[in-house]
């Protein structure tokens, strides 16, 4: 699952660097994560969770399975999206990806989710070291997203394995600040975000 905020609620820590950019980059991150996740090839479906109708249409017309987000929260989108995986394969492992990881690298995410299945439940955290960009459980294990804020140190209580391989950078290099575009784009964007990030940085960003 990837849970996509409201254009109006997304990317607020980059709005000052971004601009009238702003909700363009945050359509274009969630894109280039999405598209990548789609080419893994232990993916075998991505479900968005999302209010906005703007990025809903976008990420369908990649091949992603939409579902509407209750709006009560980023955990509670999860479960939500959560309930229809399972619904649509029940015997299916179950993961969440953040929506704001524009370098993501299939080859990457299929490391992690190779990994991840060696444990009932399991969690990557973010290249801060302080929050969560996958979590995943297998098959029948009780999915329970703890995201958002110190979420390296809740995932880790409640007894999910850590993961952190080598050679993952695209996995954890998530997107909140200017500081954090800049790196990701030091490791290779998607298109739609190198695209956006050109018009806020100038130059030409670098593709995967």
């Amino acid at each position: 699952m990837v849970p996509v905020k409201t254009l109006i609620r997304a990317k607020t820590r980059l709005a000052a660097a971004a601009g009238p950019h702003r909700a363009d980059l945050a359509v274009a991150v969630a894109s280039d994560t999405v598209a990548a996740a789609l080419r893994c090839p232990l993916v075998a479906r991505v479900v968005v969770v999302t209010a906005d109708p703007l990025p809903a249409r976008r990420l369908a017309a990649l091949g992603a399975h939409v579902v509407a987000d209750p709006d009560r929260g980023l955990n509670t989108a999860l479960r939500t999206g959560a309930e229809e995986a399972v619904r649509l394969a029940p015997d299916d492992a179950v993961g969440a990806l953040q929506a704001d990881l524009p370098a993501l690298r299939p080859a990457e995410l299929e490391t992690v989710l190779a990994a991840a299945l060696e444990f009932d439940q399991a969690f990557v955290p973010d290249a801060a070291e302080v929050g969560t960009t996958f979590y995943g459980v297998r098959p029948g294990v009780s999915f329970r997203p703890g995201f958002g804020g110190e979420s390296r140190a809740r995932h880790l209580s409640r007894g999910a394995k850590e993961l952190a391989p080598p050679g993952i950078a695209s996995v954890r290099r998530d997107v909140d600040t200017v500081e954090d575009l800049r790196e990701a784009l030091v490791l290779g964007v998607g298109p739609a975000t190198a695209e956006v990030a050109a018009l806020i940085l100038g130059g030409t960003a670098p593709r995967p």
